[in-house]
């Protein structure tokens, strides 16, 4: 069992707590908050408390820590995480930049430990029949990719929150919803070599905006295009088009919540395949498989150099709002 220690007891926080209680790979035993209002929390959850990472990282008992903090956060205190020799899942996105991406995963890789991420969207089983398709080959020739991720969870945030912040939270909904997209993307089609973006705030939900919309060129051929709204009903889609056939995956449910999975095959000869799949924690199988790879038993499907290129898209996405001009991503080597 790995015993972890939670940084950050917000919604994300939370849930994750709520998910690992019955599991046998992965323990939240320890939970920390600057906020003194959430310690009524973990004591509800039977666990212990504490207000600083520094108090996590001190615990002998701790072998690995979940950080669920502010994005800009996140290299800084992965860098902590590892000087105290322990295993770190960090929560999407990695860093906000190639540069501390690319620090993050060398400070662990040398010092032999297991860097998690959360991007639990890769273990859901519709994803997985996509994954298979293109291994096989199904679809043929690889020619565009379009998704999107949209929903109002986020829209009741106050006024000032960390998420809705040009700081913590650059292009809209990028860092919340966005960056999810990429990783299927990369993971699917290898890193991005141009980003054109651009954001817009419809209602002042946030200072970052509340709509982000990217046009993709990958350097293994395809293009790609993903959208994420702020505010409006949920809706996720992926749409794979091949030269001999194109997959659709539709959620009908947040990843946190259970619901079907809906996806379609339209070949080109006019067979067409319909499949629904039913909601697993793909959270959990995120997190046991990071405990696995601890313990040694399994092997963390995240490669250092897709970590790495996700986060270049990010800042490459940041940079085309910012400047309203393409953006070249330079190769991961």
């Amino acid at each position: 069992m790995i015993r972890a220690a939670v940084i950050g007891i917000g919604w994300w926080g939370k849930h994750l707590i709520r998910r690992t209680a019955e599991s046998d790979a992965i323990r939240i035993t320890l939970a920390t908050d600057p906020n003194p209002a959430t310690e009524a929390f973990a004591r509800e959850h039977r666990l212990a408390y504490a207000s600083t990472l520094e108090a996590a990282l001190a615990d002998p008992n701790i072998d690995a820590v979940i950080l669920c903090t502010p994005h800009a956060l996140h290299t800084a205190q992965i860098a902590e995480v590892v000087r105290a020799g322990k295993h770190v899942f960090c929560e999407k996105p990695l860093a906000l930049t190639r540069a501390d991406a690319e620090q993050s995963v060398k400070l662990c890789r040398d010092a032999g430990l297991v860097l998690g991420i959360g991007h639990e969207r890769r273990f859901e089983p519709a994803i997985k029949e996509v994954r298979r398709l293109l291994r096989e080959g199904v679809l043929g020739t690889i020619m565009h990719a379009e998704a999107n991720f949209s929903h109002d969870k986020l829209a009741s945030m106050p006024k000032g929150d960390w998420r809705a912040s040009q700081k913590h939270a650059p292009a809209a909904g990028m860092t919340a919803m966005g960056i999810h997209l990429t990783d299927l993307m990369i993971e699917f089609f290898g890193p991005v070599s141009e980003v054109f973006a651009a954001t817009t705030s419809r209602v002042a939900f946030a200072e970052n905006g509340d709509v982000v919309s990217v046009h993709l060129r990958f350097a293994s051929g395809p293009t790609g295009y993903l959208n994420a709204i702020l505010v409006t009903p949920l809706y996720i889609g992926l749409t794979i088009f091949g030269s001999d056939a194109w997959v659709e995956v539709r959620n009908h449910s947040h990843p946190d919540t259970p619901g079907p999975v809906t996806l379609a095959v339209q070949h080109r000869d006019g067979r067409r395949e319909t499949r629904e799949y039913a909601w697993t924690d793909a959270v959990l199988e995120n997190l046991e498989l990071f405990a696995g790879a601890i313990r040694g038993t399994a092997t963390y499907p995240f490669t250092d150099v897709e970590k790495i290129a996700n986060i270049a898209a990010l800042e490459a996405i940041r940079d085309s709002v910012a400047e309203n001009r393409p953006v070249a991503v330079a190769p991961i080597t």
